[in-house]
């Protein structure tokens, strides 16, 4: 009796994860360049009824499972949709590709969201996203802006142009933008950026193979409707399991009162 609760809590436990992981989707289904969660399950510890080996009866073939357990979250890096902005400073990756971006202690992540700034400091002016987090080159360098930039142009490429107010060149630079071998290895870090993993692979540049849009940003790449799908199953989900638990604490309060 034991076994069935237990079973039936780990029920609970992950379907409301699930619902947690649902939740934070809807909520970020305006978000640009979010890309979709889902929480995957896997069966839990299974332990042989009698014995190990081959069965000599049907009594001796059974199993004991122990319910579910969490597998992983795993991400839908397809294309969200495109939004024309006409902003100077919003950029969309068409194709595989993630901008990458260093905190000020020197962290590279990476995102799909290009809604960089302007950040005037005491050494220059440089290209930020919105969480101040300095966007890079394919070096690897801080993208940094001349004084006199009035005007910035980009190519498909990636290569961003800066012009004075009289459209003379003053300088140029490359958005270092990357993928790896297997993205679905990336680790969300927060705020729509991605950290590199054991199970991301080798890191390479796409500059040549992506079309960089200006003016345009990546939305969210979520199916509400699909999401409100997977909300109502979950729900129905979770109804099972708790009836199957209060079923389990019904019998064992039944069994503990028995007299004989």
């Amino acid at each position: 009796m034991y076994l069935a609760k237990t079973i039936a809590a780990s029920g609970l436990r992950n379907q409301q994860m699930r619902i947690d992981t649902i939740a934070h989707n809807i909520a970020n289904a305006n978000t640009h360049g979010y890309k979709n969660a889902r929480l995957d399950f896997k069966d839990a510890l299974y332990v042989a009824g009698i014995t190990p080996g081959p069965a000599r009866s049907l009594e001796e073939s059974q199993q004991k499972g122990h319910g579910l357990m969490n597998m992983a979250i795993t991400r839908d890096f397809k294309p969200g949709p495109m939004e024309r902005t006409e902003r100077e400073l919003d950029f969309a990756i068409e194709g595989e590709g993630f901008f990458s971006l260093s905190d000020p202690h020197g962290d590279v992540v990476y995102t799909r969201s290009g809604v960089f700034f302007r950040s005037v400091e005491a050494n220059g002016i440089f290209l930020v996203n919105g969480q101040g987090l300095y966007v890079l080159d394919e070096n690897g360098g801080r993208i940094q802006l001349p004084f006199e930039t009035s005007k910035i142009e980009a190519d498909v490429d990636g290569t961003l142009r800066f012009l004075d107010m009289n459209n003379n060149q003053l300088g140029q630079a490359r958005l270092g933008i990357f993928t790896f071998r297997n993205i679905k290895g990336l680790e969300t870090v927060g705020g729509g950026n991605f950290a590199p993993s054991p199970a991301a692979g080798q890191r390479f540049q796409v500059n040549d193979n992506i079309t960089l849009r200006q003016g345009v940003l990546e939305g969210s790449n979520l199916n509400l409707a699909e999401e409100m799908t997977r909300v109502i199953r979950t729900q129905r989900a979770f109804q099972l399991a708790s009836r199957a638990l209060t079923t389990a604490d019904e019998m064992q309060g039944i069994a503990n009162n028995m007299r004989r």
